[in-house]
């Protein structure tokens, strides 16, 4: 499937990654951010051709905002869509004696921004794979990849129909599960550092589902600081990855 990108990031690691994956850049004659005349830069150095668009002028009074949704109308790449992997090969990393590491597996979560920002964090902190569900679960469009601003061009992922399987294939390639819930019994704090962790995160209402939770090895909480008692999917992702990679090595 072929995806618009608006984010010169996304564009940009696309480029590098997979050069061949992009099959349309444009760019604005008008000024372009500093981020896509990195775009253009890279484009000149692959020998890939730029489509120049000229920005209509700003109509009556509101110059700078007619000048700047004309520039983002026009800058954009068209892209081929990453692959994804199968669970072999996603978690053949597990098996390496003496290395410990992270991977994510997202249980039907629906929001895209959620998923690029998970995305975004993962390839952050040097998260190995990213499992995502087929059904009832946001898909890897252009607003994920903008958000995510090229991480998805470094982490791996996975697409799979049934998260109860992926479990069990992750527990078989050495990995231990750690759900995060409000009614986790374990203190996120007291999670061992002695193995790989394959991280669940649930839906952004209803959490994970039961039979996700049952397939965990330790359902581990967030404890509050203060008055607010949860956080976003997303934002919770990062803490949980975050504290894991602090406290032990991410290979």
């Amino acid at each position: 499937m072929t995806l618009e990108l608006k984010n010169p990031h996304s564009v940009l690691a696309a480029l590098q990654e997979r050069p061949k994956a992009v099959t349309e850049i444009a760019i604005s004659s008008t000024s372009p951010s500093a981020g896509w005349q990195e775009v253009a830069k890279e484009c000149a150095r692959l020998g890939k051709p730029v489509f120049t668009r000229v920005v209509a002028p700003p109509k009556g009074g509101r110059r700078d905002k007619s000048r700047q949704e004309g520039r983002s109308a026009a800058n954009f790449a068209m892209i081929q869509e990453k692959s994804g992997v199968d669970l072999k090969t996603l978690f053949r990393t597990a098996e390496t004696e003496g290395e410990h590491g992270i991977w994510l597996a997202l249980d039907q979560v629906q929001d895209p921004q959620n998923v690029g920002a998970i995305f975004r964090s993962a390839s952050f902190f040097g998260v190995r794979g990213i499992v995502m569900l087929k059904d009832n679960a946001a898909s890897l469009t252009g607003t994920v990849y903008d958000t995510a601003a090229g991480g998805v061009e470094y982490v791996p992922h996975a697409v799979q129909a049934n998260m109860k399987r992926t479990l069990e294939a992750a527990k078989e390639a050495g990995l231990w599960i750690l759900g995060s819930s409000e009614r986790g019994t374990e203190d996120f704090n007291n999670v061992a550092l002695d193995r790989s962790w394959l991280i669940v995160l649930g839906n952004e209402e209803k959490g994970m589902r039961r039979l996700t939770e049952e397939s965990c090895d330790v359902v581990c909480r967030l404890n509050p600081k203060g008055a607010v008692h949860s956080l976003n999917v997303s934002v919770a992702a990062a803490v949980l990855i975050s504290g894991l990679s602090a406290r032990t090595e991410v290979v």
